[in-house]
């Protein structure tokens, strides 16, 4: 029976495996996830036991494991002075582990004692572990492995007659005249089939927490012969592992032929049980949960975040959520410069760049809109203070200063500041201080020059306060739609609205911006390639047009947002569902995180 102090788990669970009789273990890697190995149990969120007790001349041999901080430690009672216990982890599905982590013996007069905290898998290193307690008392004896099947939806060995939907990711191997093809469901479940085969023939899957750039412990997997007939399939295969943080596996469908004994494999891919599902699990894949940011960009983790949190709220998918109070926890201190930014983090998101900073006020906006926590706005209203001590009415009548040392204003950050002081007030119980910056903010926007007279907004005004004619980026005629558009919400203003829709018309219909119908950067043309800022651009512009389209009904608006959808479906997303900067796709593109986030904002649509 499993015992449950905390949470009840429905697990399958293997059968036992041989105790180690390891003696001189392979020394072990620290892994850090949430928290590092050798945490003090006391510290544990959770204690539940997935797997039975052991026994070894009656000494008690348990595991504990706390699912909510991704760790385990053992415990062995009811021993005498030197009686040990320790952990097992295993990378490859228990062929070999890792031995005597944490090993402890009872001392003096106790009767038991237990090992520290070590984590059960490693997301940020992409390696799917188990884990083992184990004990010896005048004998040796483990427990049976966490977790080695892996739940998503459903199981893996879950029957392929039970698979919702049937899809090919890839296209299908041949070897001798047979065919194997790669199945997936939209759960995310996968199988493989071998056609046109002859008895002793197999199929199987591969399956890699990488990227298919290894699969220990994930081959094999299912693997099936052909008895009788000209064909047979695996039983299905999870792709996700929720619990161990794991998001977009990978997986691959392999056959062998008997009479040559050869074998062939399909390529890898991930599975897309939809569109927005498939890129938030390719975007997530590349989250680091011990550091709790994307590295290594700033800003752009923050606009990566509230792409996630944009997702769950579209969605209803609440998967990732941990990943914001995580990022919230880890990050709100302080920061040498270099750790996780050029210029030092000096607390509460705050740094010398004013836009920087901004963009965090956003992120948490986004997510006090999708979980309620106080603590979220708080931190935004903070942020948006900070923001605001750079409004300067003595240059330019107005506008935010985008650095510290007051050097320049422009788009971007006076665009952050809008739509932040107006998310502000529309989100505090009698505010009217937060109101009235929005409105002002948003007349000087209005007035200011910046937008020109084909309604694009151009990079930032000269020293003397005109327009300085500097390239229309896409996040910058996203950021006065989605300012302008909060404004009106903050003040009912319709100038605000229908100032809104003016920048969006242009933004959808501008060759500067828009080239065969497709939202284009200029970096985005011929062999041009964008830096790591401008890679993000075109999902600002997505996110708050698509704000625009439902506020107004749109029905321009909402066909331009599905053809950007369908562009980078079919033409810029590879088989492990990955988007690239062009959505049209095309040479010269360039895939990271960045271009991931981007994409994902204009799929949600």
């Amino acid at each position: 029976m499993i015992r449950v102090v905390v949470t009840s788990l429905l697990l399958t669970l293997a059968p036992v495996a041989p105790p180690s009789t390891e003696t001189v273990p392979t020394a072990a890697a620290v892994v850090c996830v949430l928290s590092c190995d050798t945490l003090d149990p006391s510290r544990a969120r959770q204690e539940i036991f997935p797997v039975p007790e052991r026994q070894v001349n009656g000494r008690r041999v348990v595991l504990h494991v706390s699912d909510v901080d991704g760790m385990g430690w053992a415990s062995i009672d009811n021993g005498v002075a030197g009686d040990g216990v320790w952990l097992d982890r295993s990378w490859d599905g228990g062929a070999t582990w890792e031995g005597l982590l944490g090993r402890a013996t009872i001392p003096g007069s106790w009767t038991g004692t237990r090992t520290l905290m070590y984590n059960v898998t490693d997301p940020v290193a992409h390696q799917r572990g188990l884990l083992r307690a184990c004990g010896d008392g005048a004998g040796v004896v483990c427990t049976d492995w966490i977790y080695p099947t892996v739940c998503d939806v459903t199981c893996d060995r879950t029957d392929a007659g039970q698979a919702n939907g049937d899809a090919q990711p890839v296209p299908s191997t041949t070897l001798f005249g047979r065919v194997i093809r790669l199945h997936v469901d939209r759960n995310a479940m996968a199988w493989g089939t071998i056609e046109a085969g002859g008895p002793g023939d197999e199929v199987w899957l591969d399956r890699s927490w990488d990227s298919g750039a290894t699969w220990p412990g994930g081959s094999s997997l299912g693997r099936t012969s052909v008895t009788a007939g000209a064909g047979t399939r695996t039983t299905m295969f999870a792709t996700r592992d929720p619990r161990g943080r794991h998001y977009g596996g990978a997986v691959r469908a392999c056959g062998r032929e008997a009479a040559h004994a050869q074998g062939s494999c399909t390529a890898w891919a991930r599975p897309a049980p939809t569109r927005t599902a498939a890129a938030a699990d390719a975007l997530a894949y590349s989250y680091n949960p011990n550091t709790a940011w994307w590295p290594s960009s700033w800003w752009n983790s923050a606009a990566t975040l509230t792409a996630l949190t944009t997702f769950a709220a579209r969605t209803g998918n609440h998967q990732y959520d941990w990943m914001i109070a995580r990022t919230f926890d880890v990050n709100r201190g302080t920061f040498a410069a270099g750790q996780r930014s050029s210029d030092p983090v000096e607390g509460n998101f705050i740094s010398r760049s004013i836009d920087d900073t901004a963009w965090w006020g956003l992120t948490w906006i986004a997510a006090y809109d999708l979980t309620r926590d106080a603590r979220y706005l708080s931190m935004a209203t903070t942020i948006a203070a900070y923001v605001h001590q750079y409004w300067d009415t003595g240059t330019c009548g107005g506008g935010v200063w985008w650095d510290r040392e007051r050097t320049y204003k422009n788009a971007v950050t006076i665009g952050l500041y809008l739509r932040l002081a107006a998310a502000v007030h529309n989100r505090t119980a009698g505010d009217a201080l937060w109101g009235q910056r929005s409105r002002t903010a948003a007349d000087w926007y209005l007035a200011s020059g910046m937008i020109n007279s084909a309604g694009l907004v151009n990079d930032g005004l000269t020293t003397d306060c005109r327009n300085n004619g500097q390239t229309v980026w896409t996040y910058n005629q996203g950021l006065g739609i989605g300012g302008l558009l909060e404004a009106w919400r903050a003040t009912g203003d319709a100038r605000y609205l229908t100032g809104a829709q003016r920048l969006a018309d242009a933004g959808t219909t501008s060759p500067v911006l828009v080239v065969g119908g497709v939202l284009t950067e200029s970096c985005d043309t011929g062999t041009r390639t964008c830096d790591d800022n401008q890679k993000q651009f075109k999902g600002v512009f997505a996110r708050y047009l698509a704000d625009l389209a439902q506020v107004t009904g749109s029905a321009a608006y909402q066909r331009f947002g599905q053809a950007q959808s369908d562009s980078i479906w079919a033409a810029d997303r590879d088989a492990l569902n990955r988007v690239g900067q062009r959505w049209a796709g095309g040479a010269s593109n360039q895939v990271d995180w960045r271009t991931q986030a981007s994409g994902l904002e204009a799929l949600i649509g």
